[in-house]
């Protein structure tokens, strides 16, 4: 602040105006007029009499703009450095008569004017209000038209203005309307590094939003993007690289990587040996959103990716382990690469931080990385049996300590390990029915849906031990399948729709099980037919009639694999479903909308009904 009111001071001092005989007084006072005199004399009373004054309103504010709307290029300057040093030390939000004078001053003939008015706009840009007013008032036009100056300090002012109103969702796409996009990626080559980092930090600002990435592909930002990977800055590095983990959010971002960008997997691992814990983080990160699409799972692999993922495993730095957890979880959805994985020694560290209790997103990425090897039916399971993964699994469980979610992706695990072929038999004998029944009432719906969806897929292998497992099971004190099931039927009928199917056709597997004791128990069960006769009732199809009659008994119930995506806009993660089922006349339950659910639930819940009510004694 001290600059601009000690040059007024001394721009009217007695000594240099106000000698009458002075050719410099004769000169200076021809160039004032007198409201412009007027205003620098306010504004030095002001100044000496209370430097806390705001200057953005009343006399201080009308004083300025007198001065920013002089012919005189020192009074501009004098006006738009005061702005530019006041907005230093005083951010707040402005009026749009605050800003006005500074958008003026924008406009300029004078570089230097332009410059100070650019740097006090991008310190109230600071400001979420400010943001918007700025943009409704054109201010963007003006920033443009000065990126374009080929005045460095005129650049990184308007490019780090820009950046500020780019962080407001609101104004991001006028600003890509405006123009800036491509004046932007022109300055992120700039060879200025204040000019650089600012203009990366716009871009990755603009890469928030689905639809302005793909106009930033448009503009060619994507392979200067690219380039910046190996810039010197390292604040530069961390921009382009989370721009770029952006744009790899979309399954069109990631396709015009893989054809455009043919080395990004190599230069994205020469940056992660960079001794930067938050550049290491996103590059990672960013491995991982490309790896939700399979080319990329493959190509990370080969080149090596591995070898970078494990020490980050292994590091002290949570940050690091949560982003290789993450990247790896997306690595193994692809079932060429559960080999490479295990025999790089990935195994020992993911069992260990099964058990990462203060970590429950770590243990969810963990989880569900275990869970997509489970999906992989065709490789040998024995090493993690023999290496303790039910063991870990149960631990977790039992834990008092685990957090909803993560019993919930353990649940999800285990629906899954059943469908596995060298799985499911030491998942029956090692009792995990009895955890899982316990699952079923944990009130947490998914974790219920998800551990009621394995006992389904056990209960579909129609073998003697799961039956015999479930009829202990059946009315055991504090483990009773029976109550479980009873509770899942009489669910609210939109809390409990998709459970409840799979509950329904749990109950139709067992009376197809030929199990005599097993029939009766159902069929003269008061609770069960009871609640599944309300379901027929209330379940009921639509007049038109449409929909199966009927739904085939499964020998199993798909499980599926889990992926991760990064939240700048995260999509829904995908899942890949898959069938274990080897008999071509059965048909998967079709989980695709409600009006297909209600109409599943009351079929099953009619051939429930049916084939108990057969049995002689039943209940009617």
């Amino acid at each position: 602040m001290g600059t601009s009111i000690s040059a007024l001071c001394h721009f009217c001092s007695d000594t240099d105006y106000e000698s009458e005989g002075s050719e410099y007084g004769q000169e200076r006072r021809a160039l004032l007029a007198s409201q412009e005199r007027q205003a620098v004399a306010a504004l030095v009373k002001l100044f000496e009499n209370d430097r806390r004054i705001n200057f953005y309103e009343g006399e201080p504010l009308k004083s300025l703009t007198i001065l920013a709307h002089s012919d005189v290029q020192h009074l501009q300057l004098s006006a738009a450095t005061a702005f530019s040093e006041i907005s230093e030390y005083d951010v707040r939000p402005v009026s749009r008569e605050a800003l006005k004078p500074m958008l003026y001053l924008l406009q300029s003939a004078y570089v230097d004017v332009q410059h100070c008015a650019s740097a006090a706009l991008g310190n109230l840009a600071g400001v979420k209000e400010n943001k918007r007013l700025i943009v409704e008032m054109g201010g963007v036009d003006c920033l443009v038209r000065q990126m374009l100056s080929p005045s460095t300090d005129a650049q990184i002012n308007s490019v780090g203005c820009i950046t500020n109103l780019a962080a407001d969702e609101d104004n991001k796409l006028a600003i890509a309307k405006s123009g800036a996009l491509v004046p932007l990626t022109r300055l992120a080559r700039s060879t200025d590094l204040r000019v650089q980092r600012n203009a990366t930090g716009a871009l990755l600002n603009m890469t928030h939003r689905a639809d302005l990435r793909m106009m930033l592909v448009e503009a060619g930002s994507v392979a200067v993007l690219v380039e910046l990977l190996e810039a010197k800055d390292e604040d530069t590095q961390y921009y382009a690289v989370t721009a770029l983990s952006n744009i790899a959010v979309d399954d069109s971002g990631r396709d015009i990587l893989w054809s455009s960008q043919p080395e990004l997997i190599s230069v994205l691992l020469k940056t992660l040996r960079k001794p930067n814990i938050k550049l290491q983080s996103q590059v990672v990160l960013t491995l991982r959103n490309l790896a939700s699409d399979e080319r990329y799972q493959a190509a990370v692999v080969a080149h090596g990716g591995l070898d970078a993922l494990l020490p980050l495993l292994k590091s002290s730095y949570t940050l690091l382990i949560m982003s290789a957890a993450a990247c790896l979880r997306n690595l193994s959805i692809h079932p060429d690469n559960e080999a490479p994985i295990v025999h790089a020694g990935f195994l020992p560290e993911l069992l260990d931080l099964v058990l990462q209790m203060d970590e429950p997103e770590l243990q969810c990425h963990v989880i569900s990385t275990l869970r997509n090897f489970g999906a992989n039916n065709g490789s040998n399971k024995q090493m993690f049996i023999d290496a303790g993964l039910l063991d870990r699994v149960r631990m977790a469980v039992e834990d008092k300590r685990v957090d909803p979610k993560v019993r919930c992706e353990l649940a999800a695990a285990l629906s899954v390990f059943a469908l596995n072929d060298q799985l499911w038999r030491p998942i029956v004998e090692l009792g995990f029915c009895e955890l899982l029944v316990n699952l079923m009432r944990c009130k947490h719906a998914e974790t219920e849906y998800n551990a009621c969806l394995a006992i389904g897929t056990l209960v579909g292998k129609n073998l003697a031990e799961v039956y015999a497992e479930l009829m202990r099971l059946w009315q055991k004190p504090g483990t009773c399948l029976r109550a479980q099931l009873v509770h899942i039927l009489t669910l609210a009928e939109y809390a409990g729709t998709g459970v409840r199917s799979v509950a329904l056709w749990i109950i139709m597997a067992l009376l197809n099980s030929g199990r005599g004791d097993l029939l009766q128990r159902i069929a003269h069960d008061t609770q069960i037919i009871d609640a599944v006769e309300v379901i027929t009732k209330t379940n009921a199809l639509p007049e038109s009639g449409n929909g199966p009659s009927s739904w085939t008994i499964l020998p199993s119930i798909f499980g599926s694999k889990g992926k991760d995506v990064d939240r700048v806009e995260r999509p829904p993660s995908a899942s890949t479903l898959t069938d274990s089922s080897s008999s071509s006349s059965s048909t998967a339950i079709d989980c695709s909308g409600l009006d297909d659910e209600f109409q599943r639930t009351h079929s099953l819940a009619l051939q429930v009904l049916s084939m108990a009510r057969g049995i002689p004694g039943a209940c009617r």
